[in-house]
């Protein structure tokens, strides 16, 4: 069901990716600042550490279920050649059918879930949060259509009335005392004007159908993808299961504090991407020059712009979760600095994901994903035991850059990307981040972790940074060019098609947000 694209569809697909890499970044940015204010104010003025983790046990349920709830086959609208309205009447009724059975099973298993994860009075947050699942299941098909069409300007208004109303629901029942109920009362509202804003955007999909082949091809291809989802969200949340069943609530909520924290770029920089990169990928993937071209220039970007981040948060974690949150908070600090640079392995492992499953490699992306898990478990549970908060994010950096890095390296070279490109763009990023590291705890120590003395770390790291990665700035943004006008006179059979450029992506890989969407709408929007 797959075509290569047309050189006409290849010429305007470099504008349609940069509009809506642009209103993808807007909407983002915006969507964050407002969930980051709210956090802060619950945070700070009336949640504790053990109501913190409470949430987390029903947020983490979630997300994994998330991860599996339509079986995978909503990546068929985004990633399908010809008339998506055929088949997706029947996509409906799939995601509608799986995140039905889904709810139900959680429902009954909920006090069972919940005892298992340590937190007993999380099963009735679990089975209102949950609700979630069924209303995801729903918008799954017209979301999937605005991001097939990169029109991220509708989906911000989508998202915009999604945050005002869970927004609006949570606080008026954390005042209340509702504690982490409220969370879950915020996402079930939230998705519901999700759902009528996707169903308004994308007119004429929320129509269920029945066609048994494509029922059966959208499985062959979602199954596979939702289990490397399933693994993969089952990856990024096993350290707060585990975590809630060895440490307890208080360390959990510690735990998400930092984990949250850290996610701060990740969100930011890779869900803007991700909403895009998905579908330039899967544009891009009947050519493999111009695709492995595409890869290393948004990994050059997502790196550069995220590395200053990372260190910032990293390097002057206690005194900036003191800052943000008060010091009840600063325990916290312990494992940001690992979570840090685990961040930037999520973001490089998400856009590889949507590289992979856009060039076919399915199976591959599973085995690295049970690859990961596999792995990652044990050493998370000894990791829980040896020590805290900070040996659990020490050993989750240890899985990824000892196990999970070179089994991604692999699997890109096997499918096309060029490897030594990708070490090529990310050297001075890396070797900008370490001297930014350097400078920054240097300054902290002659300078102190007052306000304007902070202010002042910052600045001069974030300068110290940009004299490393400017001079290769040409790697993310123009080394294609004189490509091009070298090959200028070639016949233009030989020359790759033109448009062919991805913009630095949002997360979408997003995020797939697996795509962005897939994350459930709440007023933290976090783990």
């Amino acid at each position: 069901m797959e075509t290569e694209t047309a050189p006409a569809d290849r010429a305007t697909l470099g504008t349609k990716v940069r509009s809506a890499t642009r209103w993808s970044l807007i909407n983002t940015m915006v969507m964050r600042l407002g969930n980051f204010a709210t956090g802060i104010f619950l945070v700070r003025y009336v949640l504790d550490p053990a109501a913190w983790g409470v949430y987390g046990v029903a947020q983490t349920v979630l997300m994994v279920l998330l991860s599996a709830n339509e079986l995978g086959v909503t990546l068929a609208i985004v990633r399908w050649e010809g008339d998506v309205r055929r088949f997706a009447p029947t996509v409906l009724t799939l995601g509608a059918l799986s995140s039905g059975l889904l709810y139900l099973l959680l429902f009954a298993s909920a006090p069972a879930v919940a005892g298992l994860l340590g937190s007993d009075e999380a099963t009735a947050v679990l089975r209102v949060m949950c609700l979630c699942l069924v209303l995801d299941g729903l918008s799954q098909v017209p979301a999937g259509v605005l991001t097939r069409e990169f029109r991220q300007g509708r989906r911000m208004v989508v998202d915009a009335l999604n945050f005002v109303v869970s927004t609006a629901v949570t606080l008026v029942l954390a005042l209340q005392g509702w504690g982490a109920m409220s969370f879950a009362c915020g996402a079930v509202a939230g998705n519901v004007v999700a759902l009528a804003g996707c169903a308004l955007a994308a007119p004429g999909f929320l129509r269920f159908g029945w066609d048994t082949a494509q029922a059966r091809a959208l499985l062959r291809f979602g199954l596979p993808l939702a289990g490397a989802s399933l693994l993969s969200l089952a990856v990024v949340n096993a350290d707060a299961m585990i975590v809630g069943a060895v440490l307890g609530n208080v360390a959990l909520g510690y735990y998400m504090l930092a984990f949250n924290m850290a996610g701060w770029p990740v969100r930011v920089i890779s869900e803007t991407a991700r909403r895009v990169s998905f579908a330039g990928f899967s544009r891009l993937a009947g050519t493999p020059r111009a695709l492995s071209e595409g890869f290393a220039r948004a990994l050059g970007a997502l790196m550069t712009a995220t590395v200053p981040a990372c260190v910032l948060l990293g390097a002057l974690a206690g005194p900036l979760v003191e800052l943000v949150y008060g010091a009840k908070w600063r325990p916290a600090a312990e494992a940001l600095p690992w979570l840090m640079a685990l961040g930037l392995a999520r973001i490089a492992a998400e856009l590889t994901y949507d590289c992979l499953v856009a060039v076919g490699r399915r199976r591959s992306l599973l085995l690295i994903q049970g690859l990961w898990l596999v792995t990652l478990v044990p050493v998370l549970i000894l990791a829980a035991r040896a020590g805290g908060i900070e040996t659990v994010g020490a050993g989750h950096v240890a899985v990824a850059g000892a196990v999970v890095l070179p089994a991604f390296l692999l699997a890109l070279r096997r499918g096309g990307i060029a490897v030594r490109a990708l070490a090529r763009v990310c050297l001075r990023p890396v070797l900008g981040g370490a001297v930014m590291a350097v400078v920054v705890v240097l300054l902290r120590q002659h300078l102190g972790e007052g306000i304007a003395a902070l202010g002042a770390t910052c600045v001069i790291g974030l300068v110290g940074y940009g004299l490393c990665v400017l001079p290769g700035r040409r790697l993310v943004r123009g080394t294609l060019a004189r490509r091009r006008r070298s090959r200028a006179d070639e016949p233009a059979a030989d020359r790759p098609p033109a448009g062919h450029e991805l913009p630095a992506r949002d997360g979408g890989l997003a995020v797939p947000s697996v795509p962005a969407q897939k994350r459930p709408a709440d007023p933290a929007r976090e783990r």
